[in-house]
C-alpha cells in the first residue's frame, strides 16, 4: 500500500493534487499574461452580485482556480502539497475531491454571506484539508517558520482562533477571513458527522448481524487461537488488503471502520516482513 508519509514528500502526486495544481497553474497564467484576465476575473470570481443577481452559481467552484498574485497562489498550492498529499493517499482520490470542492464551496457561501465581498484563491479549500490533516493527524510535527517545531493540532487551533477573530472584527486587509473560516467549518462539521452516521450505521449492521466481530476476530487465526503457517497467512493478508482497498477506492479511508483500519494496517506490516511484494 503506498501511503504519503510527512507531508506530502512524496515525488509520486496523487491524481486530485496533480491536477488542482495543474489548472490552478494554467488559469493563473491566463489571468497575468493574457487579455483574457477581465474576462475570466469578470465570470469566475465569486461575488454576491454575480450569485445572487446573475444567477452565476458557477463562481461558487470556479472561484477556487483563480489567484491574484505570485505569492496568492504559491502559498495556497504549497500548503495544499504539504497536507493534501498524505490525505489523499489515505482517502482515495474520489472522497479527498468531494472534500476539497465541499469545503471550498463552503467558504464561498460563508465568505458571500457574511463578507458579501469579491473573492478568489483555493485558500478556503485549503484550510478545509488543513483542518482534516490536523483531526488525522494532530501530534504531527509543522516547522514554523521552517525552525521551530509545533504539533499540527496547535497550529490549527491557533489559525481557527486567529481566522474567527478577523471574521468577526474589522477587515483591514484584502484577505477572505470568512472563507477561510468557512472552509475549516465545513470541514470539521462534514468530517464529524460521516464518523457519527458511520458508526450509527456500523453499529446497526453488526446488531443485525448478532453482534458481529471484534478486532481480534478480523486477526487470522485458526480455531482454538493456534496462527495458521506463514504461507496461508500471507494469502489471508493479501486478499484481506486487496479487498480493504477496492474498498478505500469506492467509499475513501475515512469510511472504513476502526477495526478494518487495524486489519489494513496489521496486515500492511506483516507483509512487508514476511512477503516479497512491497506494501509500503
Amino acid at each position: 500500500m503506498n501511503q504519503g508519509r510527512g507531508f506530502g514528500l512524496n515525488t509520486n502526486l496523487p491524481p486530485a493534487i496533480k491536477n488542482i495544481l495543474y489548472a490552478n497553474v494554467v488559469l493563473f497564467v491566463l489571468t497575468q499574461f493574457t487579455p483574457m484576465s477581465g474576462f475570466l476575473f469578470d465570470q469566475f470570481a465569486l461575488s454576491a452580485y454575480g450569485v445572487f443577481e446573475q444567477f452565476k452559481i458557477w463562481q461558487l467552484v470556479t472561484y477556487m482556480f483563480l489567484h491574484g498574485g505570485f505569492w496568492h497562489i504559491f502559498l495556497n498550492m504549497f500548503v495544499l502539497w504539504m497536507f493534501g498529499t498524505e490525505l489523499e493517499y489515505e482517502w482515495g482520490t474520489g472522497e479527498f475531491i468531494k472534500y476539497y470542492f465541499i469545503t471550498g464551496v463552503g467558504g464561498g457561501v460563508l465568505n458571500i454571506l457574511i463578507a458579501g465581498e469579491s473573492t478568489v484563491g483555493a485558500s478556503a479549500a485549503v484550510y478545509g484539508v488543513m483542518i482534516a490533516y490536523a483531526l488525522a493527524h494532530p501530534n504531527r510535527l509543522v516547522y514554523v517558520y521552517f525552525l521551530f517545531p509545533v504539533k499540527v493540532k496547535y497550529v490549527m487551533g491557533f489559525l481557527a482562533a486567529l481566522t474567527f477573530f478577523s471574521t468577526i472584527g474589522p477587515n483591514t486587509s484584502n484577505i477572505a477571513h470568512a472563507a477561510h473560516l468557512g472552509g475549516m467549518l465545513v470541514g470539521f462539521i462534514y468530517l464529524k458527522f460521516w464518523k457519527i452516521h458511520y458508526a450509527v450505521k456500523g453499529f446497526f449492521q453488526e446488531s443485525l448481524k448478532g453482534g458481529g466481530s471484534s478486532g481480534e476476530n478480523l486477526r487470522y487465526h485458526r480455531g482454538g487461537g493456534t496462527p495458521v503457517g506463514e504461507d496461508e497467512k500471507i494469502a489471508y493478508y493479501r486478499n484481506k488488503i486487496d479487498e480493504l482497498l477496492d474498498k478505500i477506492n469506492r467509499v475513501g479511508y475515512m469510511n472504513l471502520s476502526d477495526e478494518e483500519k487495524k486489519l489494513l494496517d496489521e496486515g500492511s506490516r506483516y507483509l512487508r516482513e514476511h512477503d516479497d511484494e512491497s506494501y509500503n
